[in-house]
This record gives structure tokens, C-alpha cells and sequence, in this order.
């Protein structure tokens, strides 16, 4: 028996890192050309504009691993949530544009942790049969923070425009005549708030009972087990699990089995940003505005985007347990191929054929709804479930660094693509990516569902076998 209510809670507070997550990602979305207009940016500084968070990011989750198997799941998270606290409140002050990037990059690396060990802590406490929809509430509130961040956007412009004023100086810049900075530092907000609950959940269990805490480990685990004889099983099995495995250290990383599933994460995580998702997330409004759209339109383009986002993803957590990981990979990919093929069409020879702004808007938000459903939802349970515990957040932080590299060269190299591919180049592009990530995962992922985290581990082992016996036939 599991304590859904006390297993949900934890889960939504850990998944309270992704909102920071997705606000922190996206709120750039509405602040680039503000930005670029007041500093005069150029196309490479545009990118470095909104690369700088995602260089931060690639060094918050080269930490992350490490300092979560060091110093536990909670502490790690109460550090990013600093991070995000000071980015929030020293972009809302920048007095120029280098100390602008130097906060951005602050809350990149909050975003880099938190995108490593939420996922983790919430894998680490659930059930197995519910630890799909449990770690899809990660991928929830990183949708929820997009949408959080499109809203903010969209109300902060509409209220700079309406005729308010301030006798504050300080408040007439932040909230009128330089609205980009309300924008940005309104993360601190929640920042704060989750600050304040990490205090309010336990270690993980499974990384207490692998520091040899087990009386600590158990009472937890009881929690989560209303049953006692349950609690001491799955103890014991995590205890049987880790007692097989050497010492962590990076060159575990590379022993058979382990270095197999730590390369297709790796190779999961970076192809996913090469299929569009944050090309669309981080450069909406500037494609819609390309298209004719003026400033408000395209900015309430990005609200619908990003409300099909947070919906769907409600959605896929219902049904991530119900159908499989790898279904909705196939289906949702499939779509996304699509869509994607059917955006260029628009944008190569839509003028010609006569298709106006809603053929793009109508499909722009279809391809949302397949990646939402599919790659978005999967992603982070797919990493946070298929290490073994000894080196969980080791190969988190390898996979991780292979998703921000690739979200980094998107942020940066989408304004080149656009202008220099041009938009239907770039969408053909971004279709093309989508093959071989449909391919890697039919091939050579395991179905994990409903499978407990150490059942998962078993696995890899006797991929390690199979490998060491190919190789022994081999020498015969």
C-alpha cells in the first residue's frame, strides 16, 4: 500500500523546480527584442543574449550529479534555489548589459541543477507503478512555468502600454519604460517560495540507504509504504542492488552496461533539442512576428503555445503508466515530423498557396501538442530512472550536459538559421533531426514502465553479460 497523498506532495514540491525551470527558460522569450532594441544587439549578440542562461545551465548540471551523490537531493535543491533568487532580483537591477548576462547565467545554473535533480528526487521517492505520473509532474510545472512566463509577458507589455506611471523612479523603469526587467526578475518570486518548502520533505531514501542511513532511509520509506513489511522490502532490495556496485567515480560511467545506457541517454537528450522544441519556446514570438504578426499577437500567439504545452502535458501524465514511455515516442515523434513538414511548407510556399496565419498558428500548435505528449513527457523520466543508484547522478549530469550543449547551440544558432536557412530551411531541418531519435529509442531503450528503479538496474547488468559473452565468443 503507498501513501499517494504524502508521495504527491513531495513530488509537487521537488516539481517546483521545474516551474522555476520553465519560467526562467522561457521569460526570454518576451524580453529579446526589448533587449536588443535597448542595447543595439546584433544577431550574435541577440544569441549570446538568450545563450548566456543556457552556458550557466551546462555548468549547473556539470555540478549537479556530483554534488547530489555528495551532499544528498535536498541540500542540492535548496542551492539552486538561490541561484534562481539572486538571477531574479539582479536582472530586475542590471545596470547594463554584461551585468544582465552575468544574472542570466546566475539562473542558468540554477536551472541546470534543478533540471538534474528534481527528476532524480522524484523518481528516488515514488512507487514504481506510479513513477511515470509522478516525475511527469517535473515535466508539468516546466510547462506550467513556460505558460507563467508567457502570461507575465503578455500582461507586464499590455500594463507598460495602458498609461500607468510611478512616482518611484526605480518602479517607473522596472515596470514601464523598461518592462523587460519586471519580466525577468519576477522569478525571484517563486524562487523564494521554494526556498522556504524544501524544508518541508525528507532526504531521498534510496540516497540515505546508499550513505548507509538506513533507520533514517526506513522511516521514510515507511511513509511512503503505508505497510511496514513493505517499507523493509523495497529497502532491502535497494540495499541488495547498491551492495553489487563499486564505488562510484566517473570512470564507473564506462563499465559495460552502465557506459551503454549512459551513451543513449546522452544521445536522447542532445537530439531532442535539435527537433525544434526550444527554437519554438525560446524564438515563438520573433517566428510569428516574421511572419506578420504584429508584437501583441505574437506574444498572445506564445500564451496559446504555451497553454497547449501545460494541457497536453496534464494529459501524458495520465497516460505515461497506462501506455508506455516508448508508445507515446512513436506516436507523438511521428507527429511532430508532420507538423514540422507542413511549418516549411508554409513558410517555403504558403504566400503562393494562398495559406494565411492561422495554417501556421494551427499547426505550430499541433506540433506543441506531439512534442508535449512524446519527447517532453518522456525525457526526464526516461534519465531519471534508467541509471543505477551508484551512479545515478553522475549519468544524470552526463545526459544533462548533453541536453544544455544542445539547447545552448540552439539558442544561439536559431537567429543564423533563420536568416541564413531561412524559416522553411530551418523547420525542414529540425523534421530531418527527428529520425534518428524515433530510431534510437525503438532500437535500443528498454521499456520501463511499471519496472521498480532497481528491477531497471538488473537490466543493464544482464546487458553487461550479454556484452562480455559476445566478446568472449568472439575470441574463441
Amino acid at each position: 500500500m503507498e501513501n499517494k497523498r504524502y508521495t504527491t506532495f513531495l513530488a509537487v514540491v521537488a516539481a517546483l523546480g521545474g516551474f522555476l525551470f520553465g519560467y526562467d527558460a522561457a521569460v526570454v522569450s518576451g524580453t529579446v527584442s526589448q533587449v536588443a532594441s535597448q542595447f543595439s544587439l546584433g544577431e550574435i549578440q541577440e544569441g549570446w543574449f538568450v545563450g548566456c542562461a543556457l552556458i550557466g545551465s551546462i555548468i549547473g548540471v556539470l555540478f549537479a550529479g556530483n554534488l547530489s551523490d555528495r551532499w544528498g537531493r535536498k541540500p542540492t535543491l535548496l542551492t539552486a534555489a538561490l541561484f534562481f533568487t539572486v538571477s531574479g532580483l539582479a536582472c530586475a537591477l542590471a545596470p547594463g548589459f554584461s551585468s544582465l548576462v552575468v544574472a542570466r547565467w546566475l539562473g542558468g545554473i540554477g536551472i541546470g541543477i534543478v533540471s538534474i535533480v528534481s527528476p532524480l528526487y522524484i523518481s528516488e521517492i515514488s512507487p514504481a507503478k506510479y513513477r511515470g505520473r509522478l516525475v511527469g509532474l517535473y515535466q508539468l510545472a516546466v510547462t506550467l512555468g513556460f505558460l507563467g512566463a508567457y502570461l507575465m509577458n503578455f500582461r507586464l507589455l499590455d500594463l507598460s502600454t495602458s498609461g500607468l506611471h510611478f512616482s518611484s523612479p526605480l518602479m517607473e523603469e522596472v515596470f514601464v519604460s523598461e518592462v523587460w526587467r519586471a519580466m525577468l526578475g519576477f522569478c525571484a518570486l517563486p524562487a523564494i517560495l521554494f526556498f522556504g518548502i524544501i524544508f518541508f520533505i525528507p532526504e531521498s531514501p534510496r540516497w540515505l540507504i546508499a550513505q548507509r542511513h538506513e533507520t533514517r532511509a526506513l522511516a521514510i520509506l515507511k511513509r511512503i509504504y503505508t505497510a511496514g513489511t513493505e517499507a523493509r522490502n523495497q529497502l532491502i532490495a535497494t540495499r541488495d542492488v547498491i551492495s553489487g556496485d563499486v564505488k562510484a567515480n566517473f570512470k564507473s560511467l564506462f563499465r559495460p552496461g552502465i557506459r551503454r545506457a549512459v551513451v543513449i541517454g546522452a544521445a536522447i537528450a542532445i537530439l531532442g533539442q535539435f527537433m525544434g522544441v526550444n527554437a519554438v519556446l525560446y524564438y515563438g514570438p520573433t517566428i510569428f512576428e516574421e511572419a506578420g504578426l504584429s508584437g501583441g499577437d505574437a506574444l498572445f500567439s506564445q500564451v496559446l503555445v504555451g497553454i497547449v504545452n501545460a494541457v497536453t502535458t496534464v494529459l501524458a501524465i495520465f497516460i505515461i503508466d497506462r501506455f508506455g514511455r516508448k508508445v507515446l515516442v512513436y506516436y507523438g515523434v511521428t507527429g511532430m515530423i508532420v507538423a514540422l513538414l507542413l511549418i516549411s511548407l508554409y513558410f517555403g510556399m504558403g504566400e503562393s498557396l494562398g495559406l494565411g496565419n492561422s495554417f501556421l498558428l494551427v499547426f505550430f500548435l499541433a506540433y506543441v501538442f506531439c512534442c508535449a505528449i512524446s519527447i517532453s513527457a518522456v525525457i526526464f523520466v526516461f534519465l531519471s530512472e534508467m541509471y543505477p543508484t551508484s551512479v545515478r547522478g553522475m549519468a544524470m549530469s552526463v545526459a544533462g550536459l548533453s541536453l544544455w550543449v544542445g539547447t545552448y547551440l540552439i539558442g544561439q544558432l536559431t537567429p543564423w538559421m533563420l536568416a541564413t536557412l531561412t524559416p522553411a530551411g530551418t523547420f525542414l531541418f529540425f523534421a530531418c533531426m527527428c529520425v534518428p531519435y524515433i530510431l534510437i529509442v525503438w532500437k535500443l531503450m528498454p521499456e520501463t514502465t511499471g519496472k521498480t528503479l532497481e528491477e531497471i538496474e538488473r537490466f543493464w547488468a544482464a546487458d553487461a553479460g550479454a556484452e562480455a559473452d559476445n566478446k568472449s565468443i568472439q575470441a574463441q
